[in-house]
């Protein structure tokens, strides 16, 4: 049977190639009329053909010669042809496939790739599959990206364990991070959170660059990273994985898909980790890994009914970690320096979609509520936070005459009761913001757009408007140029945006006011696909430039006994530049090559300069090799990070540092996974160059002094790590209901 890439989905397959067609396969059972994911697309004389993707989209370039014949094929149902011809060229073809209640079994064999841009969506989407996840040890949200070039996850300090993201080169705060459109990891659990999801719940990963789409929200002000957890009816009947590295840490997670009849499915997620074992081994006498544990569970349901389709369920966490001195005890520090974190989170989802007697017009509505305590400890210095959170979304969705014009209007509130204190300082909140949003999409044989607008109200900062645009054209039918501009808003929060900043004995002054933070974003990219070594081969090219028209700016430059937190003055913006070469030597071997740079700039310390802890030049090199019968999975990931410049501080001689720049370094990460039937055995290193930052914490000896400082984290702080693990996985029977 051929193989076909799913990965690639709707992109294209062909030899020699002069014009593209794509479009929507639709199954129906007179009743009802559903997109159709996995149907076969394929042109007889040429040979080549297609996979639809979720949305029952396809595109395929036609051959120079024709007419040729297309041919519709999926599982349950009648398969149909259409003639093509020249005149077709670039031309949206609608198709609907007929049920067989006897259709006799057909296996369809693929290859899926792990890593795609999707040539059909307008906006610049780069997709990450479970099988990219796959190649590193992966086992929460924080370790999802180190195969990719996009997304930056940085340490934020020496004592606490605590990793935050970043796109083009601004903090996660900037980036909207989703779990299927609900915003996630917002407010008290933005530090810490990314310890909450397990790598093994995740199905994909989409990184949008640029402002995302309105229907999304307002807070996509550099990207939108959306999670998308496995589903009920598609997950593993029975999924256990465990892990364990020779830092001390030991994982297992369990997962569970099954139906209950035919319209009802359910689906349990576990993940439980537990860190243990004092490490120092840079002997400054503080843990190189904080102890603690980690418990999270996420239960879900699934209707699908001829009228309306539902999700529902709960996700909750318990992260509570032990770091400091060496010895020091979480209930009595007796005089040592203890870093303590209590995260403690539930929150409740549900989605509805209703089907209208309209045909492609529908009514769907988003609900989440949340509750969030944080406590902190840094030494003496102790944040105590609460978070209440409510919102809603509900979205109409149509087509006006055809589905090359598609409109979006809908209604949203965001209800948030925040209380906060950190030594003296106190900042409880309660926001209320309702907002209304509409967007328009056309996708024509070469152009497609997507203009949005969105109007929020704040109960304290009044009214605030969002226009966003969005273009793709098909220059040639190997080459698509994308064009994106928009505005981006968000209230931050000095607090628990910094509260790494606690380990450190540098006083926090207080903005006397907060605004919010607004910014321009325009950019674009060039996705160039080609042939090499007889594969598909891609090069791609993407700038982004951020502009703020106001932020609050962390000073750490202005004086050195303090970190100023306050509004911008000035000029306040970054420029990112990424290009990406991915290729496929042989059938088994896939390289990818990127380079980033990121010129990221504002007013500290009373003069423009780049920010801190960024490198203006990174390199990357993934390369991924699978034997012919998928027994064995090799994966090898290396990066080079370049300087950046660091803050000044004062040392324990009372003096200023004098080596402002960090040192250029790289990382080297590996993993070998052996397939056996429903088993895989995994074994990997992390930082195999065993490249660390020398003395991370300024006046360890004195971590009550003036000049303690464990904030100025540019690099790993631990060298090799080495783990290992085993999966099994017991696949759901697949229903005749």
């Amino acid at each position: 049977m051929k193989k076909y890439n799913l990965a690639l989905l709707c992109l294209l397959f062909t030899y020699t190639v002069n014009a593209q067609v794509k479009g929507v396969v639709f199954g129906s059972n007179k009743e009802t009329k559903t997109a159709l994911y996995g149907a076969r697309v394929k042109l007889l004389n040429a040979n080549i053909g297609a996979i639809t993707c979720e949305e029952g989209k396809f595109e395929i370039i036609l051959p120079k010669e024709l007419p040729d014949t297309m041919v519709f094929t999926a599982m349950g149902y009648y398969p149909d042809t259409i003639i093509v011809d020249k005149k077709d060229r670039f031309i949206s073809f609608e198709v609907i496939l007929y049920s067989d209640q006897l259709l006799p079994e057909v296996v369809v064999s693929h290859k899926k790739g792990t890593h795609s841009i999707s040539r059909l969506k307008t906006l610049h989407v780069e997709e990450l599959s479970s099988g990219e996840l796959r190649k590193a040890a992966c086992c929460n949200l924080s370790e999802s990206f180190e195969t990719n070039a996009s997304v930056d996850v940085n340490i934020t300090d020496a004592v606490s364990g605590a990793k935050k993201i970043q796109m083009m080169g601004l903090d996660g705060v900037y980036t909207q991070i989703q779990f299927e459109n609900i915003p996630y990891l917002r407010g008290l659990e933005s530090s810490f959170g990314l310890n909450s999801i397990s790598g093994t719940w995740i199905e994909s990963i989409q990184i949008t660059k640029g402002t995302g789409n309105v229907v999304n929200g307002y807070e996509s002000m550099a990207g939108l990273v959306n999670l998308e957890v496995k589903k009920p009816e598609e997950m593993e009947a029975f999924y256990f994985n465990v892990y364990g590295n020779a830092m001390g840490r030991f994982e297992v997670n369990m997962n569970s898909g099954y139906r209950l009849n035919d319209k009802w499915s359910s689906g349990i997620l576990v993940h439980g980790s537990r860190q243990q074992g004092e490490m120092d081994r840079n002997k400054d006498g503080f843990r190189d890994v904080p102890l603690g544990h980690n418990i999270a569970l996420m239960n879900r349901y699934q209707y699908e009914g001829k009228k309306m389709e539902a999700v529902f369920g709960f996700n909750t966490y318990l992260d509570q970690k032990y770091g400091g001195q060496v010895n020091a005890l979480r209930d009595n520090p007796a005089g040592f320096y203890a870093v303590n974190i209590d995260s403690k989170h539930i929150d409740v989802f549900a989605k509805t979609g209703f089907f209208l007697k309209r045909p492609r017009h529908t009514i769907g509505v988003v609900y989440n509520v949340k509750y969030q305590a944080f406590d902190a400890r840094f030494g003496p210095r102790v944040f105590n936070g609460k978070e209440q959170r409510g919102y809603i979304n509900a979205i109409y969705d149509g087509i006006i005459g055809t589905t090359d014009h598609n409109f979006k209007v809908g209604l949203s509130g965001v209800y948030s009761n925040l209380t906060q204190q950190m030594d003296s300082l106190n900042d409880d909140r309660e926001e209320i913001v309702p907002g209304v949003f509409g967007e328009y999409t056309y996708t024509g044989s070469r152009l497609s757009s997507v203009i949005g607008v969105r109007g929020d109200y704040h109960n304290l900062y009044n009214f605030q408007f969002s226009p966003r645009l969005h273009l793709k054209y098909i220059l040639t039918e190997h080459l698509d140029l994308r064009i994106t501009g928009g505005r981006g808003w968000r209230v931050p929060n000095y607090m628990i945006d910094n509260v790494s900043l606690l380990a450190t004995s540098q006083q926090w002054i207080a903005p006397l006011t907060t605004a919010p933070e607004v910014s321009w974003n325009m950019g674009g990219s060039l996705v160039q696909e080609f042939k090499l070594f007889g594969q598909i081969s891609s090069i791609t090219v993407d700038y982004y430039h951020t502009l703020f028209e106001n932020q609050l700016i962390v000073d750490r430059d202005e004086d050195f006994n303090a970190i100023v937190f306050k509004n911008m003055s000035g000029t306040s913006f970054s420029n990112s530049l990424q290009t990406e070469f991915a290729f496929s030597p042989t059938k088994t071997i896939d390289v990818r090559i990127a380079y980033k740079y990121l010129d990221v700039r504002a007013n500290y310390g009373g003069k423009l300069q780049q920010n801190v802890m960024i490198p203006k030049h990174r390199g990357f090199m993934n390369v991924a090799y699978k034997t012919r019968n998928k027994r064995w999975e090799f994966d090898v990931t290396a990066s080079l990070f370049g300087e950046a410049r660091l803050p000044e501080v004062v040392l324990e001689d009372g003096l200023l540092t004098t080596n402002n720049t960090s040192e250029i370094y790289p990382l080297l990460y590996a993993q070998i996974t052996h397939v056996y039937k429903r088993w895989d055995f995994y074994l990997g290193g992390e930082n195999l160059t065993n490249y660390t930052q020398k003395n991370p914490i300024i006046d360890a000896e004195n971590p009550f002094s003036p000049t303690f400082n464990a904030t100025r984290t540019w690099a790993p702080i631990i060298g090799v790590n080495v783990y290992a693990g085993v999966r099994f996985a017991l696949q759901q029977k697949k229903s005749e209901l």
